[in-house]
This record gives C-alpha cells, structure tokens and sequence, in this order.
C-alpha cells in the first residue's frame, strides 16, 4: 500500500506541475505498477505479504488498454470528427450570428444554449474546439471582447457534458470503474435529469453573477496586429542600394543574423511575398515587413543598410499578398508536437512556411526572442502564412484555429449523415441491449463508409493523448482497491467527518473531488476517489450510486483553473485570462454546483 500511495503522490505532482505531458506521466505509472508485480508476487511466496494485497497483475495493468472506457471514447472522438467535417457548426455559428447581433447577453444566452446540448452530444471536449473559433468570430462581428463569451464557452460546455454518459471521456469511465460497486454501468440517460437541473443552474449564475465577473481582457479589436499589441513591434524597411544585402539570399542573412528580427513578407514592385522566401536573392528597393523591437530596428537599419518606410503595418497591410486569409490565431492544442517544443527546435517556419508574429499565454503576451519559447497547450500564436498553409494549419489536429477560416472542404451533403449517426449511437445504447462501446464503434465504423471521414483522418481525429492518459490511470485505481489504499483512505473520510448525516458527508466528498480535479486529470481524479466513494458509502450507510455519482459529476466540472480541464486551457490563451480569473468566476460556480448537485441527487435518487 506504501509504494502505491507513493506512487499516487508522484502523479499527483506530475499532473499538476506537468514537467512531462500527463499522459506520459500516466504511462509512467504503469509501467512503474507493472515492474512491481514480480516483487509483490515474491513477497507473497515469501509469505511476506498478503496473496490480497498484492500490487497488480500485468493483465490488470495492460487492462486498461482493452477498457470499455478507452475504446469508447477513442470511438466518440472519431464522431465528433466525422460532425465537425460537415461544417454543421460552422452554418449554424452563421445563424448566430445573423440572430443575435451586437448584443452579449444575447450571444452569451445563444453559445450556452448550443454548447450544453451538444456537449451531450459530441463529447464537450471536442464541442469546445468546433465552436471556439465561431464564437471569437461572433465577438468580433458584435464589437464584444471574446474574453467575455471564452470562459462561459468552457464552463458550458463541462455542466452540458454531464446530460449523457457520452458526454464527457470522465462519465464514459466513471461508468466501467463503477460495476464492480453496482453491478452494472450507467446507462446513456441515468443521470441526465440531474445534468438538467446542474446545467440550468449554471446558465443561470453564466447570464448574471458570472457575466459581472468575467473581464473584458481583450478588447474588441476588427485588426489583429492592434489586438495583439503590435504596433512597436512590426515595420517595413527599404533595402538602399549600399546596402550589403544586395545580392545575398534573404535565408543567409536576415534570418539567420544576431538580431532578434522576422522577415515577414518581401515586397518587390507590385508582387508581395510570403514564405518560404528564403533563396530569393535580395535587390535594391525590395521592402522588408519585419517583426522586431524599436531597440533592435534602430540598429538594424544601420548596419544593414536599410530605411523606414513610411508605411503603418497592420492587418490589412498583411493581407496584401494573396486574396486569400493570411494572418490568424492558432491555439496549441493537447497532444500538439509543439508542447514542450520551441519554434526553432520543431523547424515551425520551414515545416508550415509560417512566420509566428507573437504568442499569448493567458494574459501575457511575448513580442521578443519568439523563437526561444517551449510551447504549452493553450498557448496562442499569432501566424503569418499563405492560404495554402493556413489550411494546413487549419485542418491539423495539433492546432485549433481561433477564428473561422474559409475552408471548402466541408462535406455538407453529408450532414444528415453524421448527424443520424450520432443520434443513432445515443439511441441504440439508450433503448437497446447493446453495450455503448459497441454502438460508438459501429458509430465511428459509419463515419467512415458513409464518406462523413476518409480512412486516413480517423487516426488524426483521435487524441492519443487522452488515450493514453484513460490506459495509464485504470490500472491506478485497480491497484488502490488491490492494495487496501482505497479503503484506508476512506476510512479518514469517515473519521473526518464522524457524526455527519449521509448528505454532508455526500457534499464534502464532492468538495474534495472538485479541489482534486482542479489540480489534476479530471480522469485521474474519478479514478482515484470512485473506489473511495463506494466504500465510504457502506461506511455510513449511503447509497453507493449517490456517492459514486457525486464523484462523477464533481470530475466533470473543474472550474477553478485553467488546469483542471482541457476546455478551459483552449480558451486561455485566445481570451487572454489569468489564472486568477478562474478563481475569481470558477469559485463561487464550483460552491454552487456543490449544493445544487449534492441537493439534486439526495431529491432525486436519495442519498441513504
């Protein structure tokens, strides 16, 4: 139980200080249970310890891999792919648009009224990323900071997940961690009355208390350069005829010079130049775009020998090249290959022919030394590219696009498809004997036989990632229950709250779920604090359902930071939050959910 605790406070700190990608960290604890059965096995030949309270067996610790849990939302994530290419939301974003106009309250009430249902739908991960860049745009067209509509984007999104099992991947394994307590999973409709009750709940504090605290931390700018603060940091230079430059490739001097500066785009007579420019052999008169700093510019202009030109550098300027969108926000999603990356190490600019402008991580922004900067997810870049890259960019699963790009790609003719495809998925396992993970992947099957996704996208679809961090942590919770660690530490949940009724006892083990998964996994908090709930349950004589279930929905609402939840670090960047922003609009929704939630399961499954 010792090594297994141990075990537990290494992924605890790992998961909250990310030194390496959680599902790495995850893989490590496998393999770290798995290297522990050969001792455990010997010390119970030895006699040394009891057959019992052995660590993990390897088909326990490779179960998770073959899980219900796993398949079935590798599966919904290939769905929600397959709805997203039909462009769907995208028409329906337009509709938005074209109904609620300048008005926030009116765009605030029509994105929580479409991300809760269809989080319940598509999984609310997956909602977040199809409709952030809608919503940007819808801010932008209505004059409103998208600081004001990012955060209720996310938090929506979680309470939306919390209608259907399908929702959210933690009520997909909360639903397989729960059988052996109650002898079966949940169904595809078992808590959605309560989902109901908790996501009107939330829309209520979103439209009023939480709209008050929520900051405008990005102002309402049409030009991108102005909202990412650019003005000092971007200029043209001439190339005189004395100049130095003249006749040397644009690669082997301005790029790889000490100077912090970009070459953005070439100007030469009536033609503009994007990427990749680098053997283009510099001429007199050539105009440089270029992102550097004042201190930097001035001694650049000296020793290459160039002039200002009297040209102000914004949006529009940048836009010259093609006809075609060239400048936009990219987030870095989970499981990018930029996470730990800098822009240099990876060979951004050379794999994308791309030029990286700034980066915003929360509310900070970074105009200087760019390409020193290890990425991390929910960073947002600031790209320069031709179209042609910029599809690239848009249709890659490592980024998500903050802003609506013309993409013609969509398969419209496909939406009733995928649509009835997801609908019949929900209704099979809702109204049939048929297991969930069997309807998903029968689902993800139709996606890709119907034409909805070609064979090659649904790997890219899939976030290995989260499948990997799912396989890592089930054997955790196994080991917690072989070990006794579960009932120890339910035993000091039952000690601290000696002469509590069942109900206090019930909202006191969603208060410790909602902290844990504020910090850590939301996947790794269910499964560590199920098995907890089911045996303080017994301890106190409660429903074990009720407790599970208050696990359950406290893993799925992690409001507090911008750590607890990949919905909220896809908004942290392109809103331009704090982390204290979460605490300030977070906490007070987190105490709410933990009454009404606690309240809603004692009034409609009971408690004891």
């Amino acid at each position: 139980m010792g090594f297994v605790f141990a075990l537990i406070l290494f992924a605890l700190v790992a998961f909250a200080t990310e030194p390496v990608p959680i599902d790495i960290t995850a893989l490590s604890v496998l393999v770290a249970l798995l290297l522990a059965e050969p001792v455990s096995l010997a010390l119970v030949d030895a006699g040394l310890l009891d057959a019992q309270l052995r660590v993990i067996d390897t088909a326990e610790g490779l179960s998770g891999f073959a899980s219900s849990a796993t398949i079935t939302v590798l599966a919904m994530f290939i769905l929600s792919a397959g709805v997203q290419k039909t462009g769907v939301v995208q028409l329906l974003g337009a509709k938005l648009a074209d109904l609620t106009g300048g008005s926030e309250s009116k765009q605030l009430s029509a994105i929580i009224g479409t991300v809760t249902p269809l989080s319940g739908l598509i999984n609310n991960t997956a909602a977040v990323a199809i409709l952030l860049p809608m919503v940007t745009d819808l801010a932008h067209e209505g004059g409103n900071s998208p600081s004001k509509l990012l955060l209720p984007l996310s938090y929506a999104s979680m309470f939306g997940g919390t209608l259907t099992l399908i929702g959210t991947s933690t009520n997909v394994l909360a639903s397989e961690l729960a059988v052996p307590y109650l002898g079966e999973p949940f169904s595809m409709f078992e808590f959605t009355a309560l989902g109901v009750i908790v996501a009107i709940a939330g829309t209520i504090y979103l439209m009023t208390l939480g709209r008050w605290l929520t900051p405008a931390r990005i102002p309402p700018e049409d030009d991108l350069t102005a909202e990412f603060e650019l003005r000092d940091y971007l200029t043209e230079a001439i190339v005189r005829e004395d100049s130095p430059l003249v006749g040397e490739q644009i690669g082997e001097t301005l790029r790889e010079t000490e100077f912090d500066v970009d070459v953005i785009q070439l100007i030469r007579g009536d033609e503009v130049f994007l990427e990749p420019f680098g053997a283009k052999t510099i001429q007199a008169g050539d105009v440089f775009a270029l992102r550097t700093d004042r201190d930097t510019l001035v001694e650049l202009l000296d020793a290459e020998g160039l002039d200002l030109a009297d040209v102000t550098v914004d949006e529009a300027e940048l836009e010259l090249a093609e006809s075609t969108q060239n400048l936009i926000e990219v987030v870095v999603a989970p499981g990018s290959f930029l996470v730990g990356e800098s822009l240099t190490s990876a060979n951004f600019r050379t794999r994308y022919n791309a030029t990286v402008l700034a980066v915003r991580r929360g509310g900070d922004l970074v105009r200087r030394r760019i390409d020193n900067v290890r990425f991390r997810v929910g960073d947002t870049l600031l790209v320069q590219a031709t179209g042609d890259s910029v599809d690239r960019l848009a249709n890659n699963p490592d980024f998500i696009v903050a802003g609506e790009v013309e993409r013609p790609d969509f398969r419209e003719s496909k939406i009733p498809v995928a649509v009835a495809l997801v609908l019949g998925v929900v209704a099979v396992a809702a109204l049939t004997p048929i297991p969930i993970v069997v309807a998903a992947l029968a689902g993800a099957l139709g996606m890709v036989l119907t034409g909805c996704l070609d064979p090659g996208e649904v790997y890219d679809a899939v976030q290995w990632d989260v499948i990997i961090l799912l396989a890592g942590v089930i054997p955790l919770g196994i080991a917690m229950q072989n070990t006794g660690g579960a009932a120890f530490i339910a035993e000091g949940v039952v000690l601290a709250s000696a002469g509590l009724p069942p109900l206090a006892v019930l909202g006191l083990l969603y208060l410790v779920t909602a902290t844990l998964t504020n910090i850590i996994s939301n996947n790794a908090a269910v499964v560590l604090m199920i098995p907890v709930a089911a045996t303080v349950a017994t301890e106190v004589g409660g429903d074990v359902f009720a407790f599970i279930l208050a696990v359950t929905f406290a893993a799925s609402t992690a409001f507090m930071t911008p750590v607890g939840y990949q919905t909220n670090l896809f908004v942290y960047g392109p809103g331009g939050y704090r982390f204290t922003d979460y605490l300030r609009v977070g906490t007070p929704l987190q105490l709410l959910f933990a009454v009404v939630t606690t309240l809603g399961i004692a009034g409609l499954y009971g408690v004891t």
